[in-house]
């Protein structure tokens, strides 16, 4: 069972900003928040997600080969989601589409300090 997800950033009040507005279409909560980590909870799942400044103190940078997928309730909350992502700063790295031969619609960016989001909805399968 996975506890939590940790994403780095540079400037923890910036991604405090960015993901409370991008989690909210997970109907993701804010549970703990202190100088240098934030912890989101979603419902009906364990797994929290912690946005934080490195401990070691040197800069964040997003993982190559690393990314975060959030599934979301509908194609129009995907599209929605992204474009307030991108209105927020976030960089495009797959604009809203169809994806594996239409099995899901999904979009992809990099939120602020170049970690990279997936955001999906998969209609013929909730859970997957």
């Amino acid at each position: 069972m996975i506890s939590h997800l940790t994403l780095g950033t540079n400037d923890i009040q910036k991604a405090e900003d960015f993901y409370s507005k991008i989690l909210a279409s997970c109907y993701a909560k804010q549970i703990y928040k202190s100088e240098s980590v934030i912890f989101y909870q979603f419902p009906d799942s364990p797994t929290k997600l912690s946005i934080t400044k490195p401990f070691d103190t040197l800069p964040a940078t997003g993982g190559n080969g690393t990314m975060l997928a959030l599934q979301l309730k509908s194609a129009e909350i995907v599209n929605d989601t992204y474009d307030l992502a991108i209105k927020l700063g976030a960089q495009c790295e797959g604009q809203p589409g169809h994806r594996n031969s239409g099995a899901y619609f999904g979009a992809y960016f990099r939120d602020l300090d170049g970690n990279k989001i997936a955001i999906f909805y998969r209609p013929d399968n909730e859970n997957a």
